[in-house]
């Protein structure tokens, strides 16, 4: 009975920096001619809700279909979801005119904004966008009506990179998606999502989760490829 006490009064005595490792690095990523820059961790935390600290393959998957296609960029407004320390930002933001970078974590978020701010700051800013940082979990209603209240009007663009890899998150996602397409409307307004294929399960849901959302997805010709040993596309997601 004792045994049993200790057991479940057990207290782990370590609060949440221990799990937090920040020691970034400036990087540099070449995308076609396009030259960036940003603070990143080199291997993840190990803290599985520290994700966004990396650079991950859908990422660059991501970077090099959108600087060879930079024309469905120019001009946009758009939003990111899941940003991490915000490479597709950092790229968009040099076509864009209005960009807004999202993510759960606050951590990620900390070093999201210093990204944002090396990128405004730089000697010679390519940057042609106003950019900025908000916290967003997906499914979070409040979050999503204050940021439509922000930017009235919604978005042209949805973008999201090798943002699916839990399966709690990826309805929620949806959700997310939906509320923000349904705000500009049909034809006005696409996600770009940028897939790594992990696990067949996770392939099937994401169709799946897309369809009962009312969403045609569509696989980008010539997208399919190989990023990190796996195989990445690129998908375009619309209203029906």
């Amino acid at each position: 009975m004792v045994r049993q006490e200790e057991e479940e009064e057990d207290i782990v005595c370590l609060d949440e920096s221990f799990f937090i490792n920040d020691n970034y690095q400036l990087t540099t990523f070449t995308f076609g001619s396009h030259v960036l820059q940003l603070f990143c961790l080199q291997s993840a935390s190990t803290d599985f809700d520290l994700t966004g600290q990396l650079v991950w393959p859908g990422a660059m998957l991501l970077n090099d279909y959108l600087s060879k296609n930079a024309e469905i960029l120019q001009g946009c407004s758009m939003i990111e979801l899941g940003s991490g320390v915000g490479i597709t930002g950092m790229l968009c933001s040099r076509f864009c005119h209005q960009i807004l970078l999202t993510d759960h974590n606050e951590e990620v978020l900390k070093i999201l904004r210093r990204n944002i701010e090396l990128n405004l700051s730089s000697e010679s800013p390519s940057c042609c966008a106003a950019l900025e940082a908000e916290k967003l979990e997906w499914g979070n209603s409040d979050q999503i009506n204050r940021i439509l209240q922000k930017y009235p009007g919604g978005f042209d663009l949805i973008l999201g990179a090798d943002i699916c890899f839990q399966q709690s998150s990826v309805p929620l996602l949806f959700d997310t998606v939906q509320q923000l397409l349904c705000e500009r409307g049909s034809g006005h307004c696409k996600f770009i999502l940028a897939y790594v294929s992990r696990a067949k399960m996770m392939d099937l849901m994401v169709i799946a989760e897309a369809t009962q959302h009312g969403m045609l997805i569509n696989e980008v010709a010539g997208t399919r490829s190989v990023v990190g040993n796996l195989e990445g596309v690129i998908f375009e997601i619309t209203l029906c």
